[in-house]
């Protein structure tokens, strides 16, 4: 009884997919972003040689499996996915400040949008060129 006191302020995993608006949510969030990215000259030009319509598949799959919704992501992980990409601090910060700006865009609330970015946060490490997997993710 203690443990599920203690558990009771947490929102249950499927929450934050509702509170993203399900799935449709989640695709005005990706289709913002994508608006975001080909607007933002620090990381365009790494986007070049990508099929878009496959990265916005996969980012949708992605989104929407980590905030506990009824999809399972297939691509690759983050580590193998931008390896070789030299993705730079600021480049990553560029990329949280786009996505911020297209959750804004879809109206996301604040506090949907702070437990997503804790759930992406871990994979920073995994994205930074020249860091270990893992390493850095809470700077």
């Amino acid at each position: 009884l203690t443990l599920a006191a203690g558990c009771a302020g947490r929102p249950p995993a499927g929450d934050l997919y509702r509170d993203l608006g399900g799935k449709p949510g989640i695709t005005r969030i990706v289709d913002a972003f994508l608006v975001h990215l080909s607007e933002d000259a620090l990381v365009v030009d790494t986007f070049a040689d990508t099929d878009i319509a496959e990265f916005r598949r996969l980012l949708i799959e992605q989104l929407c499996d980590l905030s506990g919704g009824p999809c399972e992501y297939t691509g690759r992980t983050m580590a193998e996915s931008h390896a070789g990409m030299a993705v730079t601090p600021a480049m990553f910060n560029a990329l949280v400040a786009d996505l911020i700006d297209a959750m804004d865009d879809a109206g996301v609330p604040q506090g949907a949008q702070n437990r997503l970015l804790g759930l992406l946060a871990p994979m920073h490490g995994d994205i930074i060129e020249g860091r270990a997997p893992g390493v850095g993710a809470g700077a």
